[in-house]
């Protein structure tokens, strides 16, 4: 089992940044891959940012991609989204996820929220 944490979340303007972090309860050597989804009021949860244990390979969603930046620092065992010139469309709860390649588990934090507000 992994717990993630989740932190950073709150209130901003459009136009503003935010950044998020996550924690994992264990070493992130084991975690494969780590990223960020989030879930808005009535939608489905998508992937936002994704990032893998190695090679620090990433993957943006359209929408995030140039405007937010995934780092993990395996040190640490944290994983960082930055996040900025933030919309109204970005609202949205974000969670945490890790993903271990050896028992193909997904782990999930309970998930911060970030409202972009004028």
């Amino acid at each position: 089992q992994v717990q993630l944490v989740e932190s950073g979340g709150g209130l901003v303007r459009p136009g503003e940044s935010l950044t998020l972090s996550c924690t994992a309860s264990r070493s992130s050597e084991s975690l494969d891959i780590l990223g960020w989804y989030r879930q808005a009021p009535g939608k489905k949860r998508e992937r936002v940012a994704v990032i893998t244990k190695r090679l620090l390979t990433t993957n943006y969603s359209a929408s995030a991609k140039d405007r937010f930046t995934i780092s993990r620092d395996n040190a640490r065992n944290t994983v960082t989204l930055q996040m900025t010139a933030l919309k109204p469309e970005d609202t949205a709860v974000y969670y945490c996820m890790a993903f271990t390649k050896a028992t193909e588990n997904f782990f999930w934090g309970q998930g911060t929220q970030v409202t972009v507000s004028s």
